[in-house]
Parts: C-alpha cells; sequence; structure tokens
C-alpha cells in the first residue's frame, strides 16, 4: 500500500500519515507501505521498483483528495497529466499522454463494488468515482491499472491535524478544500478494511 508526501503548500498528507499508521499484518498477509513522490517523473519509477522489490499479492495506492469528505474508491485512470499547480520537482504538465498510444481509460483490478460493500458494512462513508483528477494521483491510477498485480486506488479526504485547513484540494475536483471530520485513526481503519476486502 502507498500513500504520498505532502505537496502544494502542505506540510502534511493524510494519505501518507494514515498507512503509517497500519498494522504490519492483516488476516495472515504481510503489509508492506511506501510513500510516493508527488512527481509526475519519479512517482512511476518509485512504484515500479517496489513492485520490483515486494512482489505483491495486490497494489492498493492511496492519495488525498481536498475536495472530498468521503472515502471515494477510484473506478479507472485516465491517461492524461493536466496539473492546475506544479508537482513537487516543478513540472506542470498540461494534457500531456501518461502512455503515448495508451487507452484512454484502464479501468481499477480489484473490484472496487467488493471494496465499497465492506466499507459500508463496517460503517464508512464511501462512494465509487470514475474520475481521479488529472494530477499525481490519477498518473499513479493509470499505471498501478495497467499492471500485471491487481490494484486499486483509494482516494482520502484531507484530514489536518487541529486547527490546519488543506490548502490544495482542486488537483482532483474543481472545488476548494473541504472541511473532513473524522480521524486519522478511523480513516486507518477504513483502509484495513478495503485492504481485507480484496480477495
Amino acid at each position: 500500500m502507498t500513500g504520498f508526501e505532502p505537496f502544494g503548500n502542505d506540510q502534511y498528507n493524510a494519505s501518507g500519515e494514515a498507512i503509517r499508521l497500519l498494522p504490519e499484518h492483516l488476516d495472515g498477509h504481510r503489509i508492506s507501505t511506501a510513500i510516493l513522490p508527488v512527481s509526475f517523473r519519479r512517482s512511476g519509477e518509485v512504484l515500479a521498483a517496489l513492485l520490483q522489490e515486494h512482489q505483491p499479492d495486490a497494489l492498493v495506492c492511496v492519495g488525498e483528495a481536498g475536495g472530498r469528505d468521503e472515502i471515494s474508491i477510484e473506478v479507472r485512470g485516465a491517461n492524461e497529466d493536466n496539473a492546475r499547480i506544479a508537482d513537487n520537482d516543478g513540472a506542470q504538465p498540461a494534457q500531456q499522454a501518461i502512455i503515448q498510444g495508451g487507452d484512454f481509460f484502464r479501468g481499477a483490478t480489484v473490484d472496487p463494488q467488493a471494496v465499497l460493500r465492506a466499507l459500508h458494512q463496517h460503517g464508512h462513508a464511501a462512494y465509487l468515482s470514475e474520475d481521479a483528477g488529472r494530477f499525481v494521483c490519477n498518473h499513479i491510477a493509470y499505471l498501478a491499472y495497467g499492471q500485471e498485480v491487481p490494484a486499486l486506488f483509494i482516494h482520502v479526504p484531507a484530514l489536518r491535524p487541529e486547527g490546519q485547513t488543506a490548502s490544495v484540494g482542486a488537483e482532483t475536483d474543481d472545488s476548494a478544500p473541504v472541511q473532513s471530520r473524522g480521524s486519522l485513526e478511523h480513516l486507518t481503519a477504513g483502509l484495513s478494511v478495503a485492504l481485507a476486502a480484496i480477495k
């Protein structure tokens, strides 16, 4: 399971913080976690190296969506980088293909409906999304959905420590950041439920 480092003007990224709290083992499976750079160029390289190193049974990538207040499961990724702001390397691609000549959409290779049902059964607010934006989260979703290993991308709300508000958000949706409810521990519990639902 991967999360992301902070980006934009923020010093915090809920995706990275939540996966740090995951247990090392879940339902007899070992959980390996890593933090991806918010970089169009380097994120895919790091992901490929992680897959080569760990040879996982499944891949779950987690990103932060500042404009959403529920867990959202990305049904597909789009073959396009189109950045509203620069990534952490200063790159700001405009309507560039991720894979030249590749299909415009790639679908999740872990059943999103099964994960959604499990989240709802355990009391977590969640929904299916068909638009992962065009920033680095979508970039990784598209690459993940092209791997041989079953893969799923999950967006989580931009939870912040008490008194802080996310400054990022429109990278996923054309909306301002929202003040997200809940706790990091509850979010991590939801990710554990998602992992357990993968067969």
